[in-house]
């Protein structure tokens, strides 16, 4: 058993508490240690596609990139933190985030060239509360891949159509442009990246 602490939990309190091997990971929402849960066999296929062909691509431009295969992104001016499905980091500047070497947490967007999301069932998480936050760091590049058609069809659409939802950081919010079946990834980070809707969501098959 873990001891339980106090609500709502500072991020302080909350990377001091964290445990240790203990086969499960949580994040924390807005004060809120929330548990997350084991994902689908689908997702990880995904999730391991995009961070093979993304790898592929940082490594032929020789950029300082790498992902990480743990690491926390802390929101600002909330006691919020997130472990993202896919997060490429820009290695020269980690030297300037405080929460690094004892906690591996970014916090600035200039170590962030690109985050991911993969949408699972709690598809309000991703759409609402880490765009938000996401958004409030300035991180330039965020993807919603939601390959299962999950997510509300305010966002994807009506009929409901599996949907990557690239966010790019312009004038201090994110525009969006959204990408289905064979149209081609237009990516503001790797600008030559050749992938489509549907080969991300054929990840699965």
């Amino acid at each position: 058993m873990f001891q339980a602490l106090p609500k709502p939990v500072t991020f302080d309190e909350f990377i001091a508490w964290y445990p240790e091997n203990a086969g499960v990971r949580y994040e924390l929402h807005n004060g809120e240690i929330v548990e997350i849960s084991q994902p689908t066999g689908e997702h990880e296929e995904v999730k391991g596609f995009l961070s093979r062909k993304l790898t592929v691509e940082f490594d032929r431009l020789n950029l300082p990139y790498f992902i990480p295969n743990q690491a926390l992104v802390k929101a600002p001016e909330r006691e919020s933190g997130y472990f993202p499905d896919v997060l490429i980091l820009n290695r020269p500047n980690l030297i300037n985030e405080p929460l690094w070497v004892k906690f591996s947490t970014v916090t600035q967007a200039v170590s962030i060239p690109l985050v991911i999301e993969v949408v699972s069932t709690n598809w309000r998480d991703d759409y609402f509360i880490k765009f938000a936050d996401y958004e409030q760091i300035g991180i330039l590049e965020y993807w919603i891949v939601d390959y299962a058609a999950l997510g509300g069809k305010r966002f994807i659409g009506n009929p409901k159509q599996p949907t990557i939802s690239v966010c790019q950081f312009i004038d201090d919010e994110y525009q969006i442009r959204q990408f289905r079946g064979n149209n081609h990834i237009i990516s503001p980070t790797f600008s030559d990246l050749n992938l489509t809707g549907q080969q991300v969501f054929e990840a699965t098959l």
